[in-house]
């Protein structure tokens, strides 16, 4: 009971403080471009198989963990809250997550193939889409961080 307190509590805070909208953008995008990087980062290696898919499931723990919580510290409203603020950016969030995760376990496995099963690969092309995926994932975290910044609280205040 304790913990679902201060969880609670939290939880209110963040939705009733008023935050400089600039400061919390970067502050949005710097934690979103850190974990897309490291993924991607991670799937120049062989060995950054297992880190990224703990990533993702950490990712996928914490998105589900922030709508019920949301959902049963508010109520009813928090069903709106969970939907307006948790499940369009955190959701899409996520679903940027588990592309640069797929493509980045992928070329991990073309790596593995390429060095240990001596096949051929055309590194040009998977390096390409590699970067391709990359920077898609980093621009639509900038539309996101900005949903999340300014369209999202301006909404969230009218409900709190």
């Amino acid at each position: 009971n304790d913990n679902k307190l201060i969880i609670n509590q939290s939880i209110k805070e963040y939705f009733n403080q008023e935050n400089d909208k600039i400061a919390l953008l970067f502050k949005s995008l710097f934690n979103n471009y850190i974990y897309i990087i490291a993924i991607w980062t991670l799937g120049i290696s062989i060995i950054g198989i297992p880190l990224i898919i703990i990533l993702l499931l950490f990712k996928s723990f914490i998105f589900g963990f922030s709508i019920s919580t949301i959902v049963s510290t508010f109520g009813i409203k928090g069903f709106l809250i969970a939907i307006i603020h948790t499940i369009i950016s955190n959701g899409i969030y996520l679903i940027i997550v588990l592309l640069v995760s797929f493509y980045s376990i992928s070329f991990s496995i073309k790596l593995f193939k390429s060095l240990f099963l001596k096949k051929n690969i055309d590194f040009k092309d998977s390096i390409n889409k590699y970067i391709k995926i990359l920077l898609i994932s980093l621009t639509s975290s900038i539309i996101i961080s900005i949903y999340d910044s300014f369209i999202s609280n301006n909404i969230l205040n009218l409900f709190i």
